[in-house]
């Protein structure tokens, strides 16, 4: 069991969400996190830096909006259902943008790769939470 589900089976707080389905998207949300940011960091190190300023760029904007989100979705004591759901929607728009962005630069550079990786991880994550 990780973490965010084992926070929450121990909230004494009613989930608005599927537990496993919740904890999936916590997860992703930080796991995209740390892909962007490593992501961003390794495109400052390559050579061409100047013809990665919208992927870095992406990257920062991705990683603000999983990390809010997560940090959003992990607490449930009287959440708002529609502040939630923008949240939502919003990281799922950051996740695709910087996915299609990362796919952009795949071939070059294999962070890309996986960033984009995970930001497609996490773009499924939320739309499996708004279909919930």
């Amino acid at each position: 069991m990780t973490f965010a589900a084992e926070m929450l089976r121990l909230s004494p707080s009613s989930i608005g969400f599927d537990r496993e389905e919740l904890a999936a998207c916590i997860e992703s949300c930080f796991d995209c996190v740390q892909s962007c940011t490593a992501c961003a960091d390794a495109c400052l190190g390559e050579d061409d830096v100047a013809g990665l300023r919208r992927c870095i760029t992406t990257n920062l904007t991705c990683a603000d909006v999983c990390a809010s989100t997560g940090r959003i979705l992990s607490r449930q004591f009287d959440y708002d259902a529609s502040v939630t759901r923008a949240m939502l929607e919003a990281c799922r728009l950051a996740c695709r943008r910087c996915a299609e962005e990362c796919e952009r630069h795949a071939q070059h550079h294999e962070h890309c790769r996986v960033c984009a990786e995970a930001c497609r991880r996490c773009e499924a994550a939320c739309d499996a939470l708004l279909a919930a």
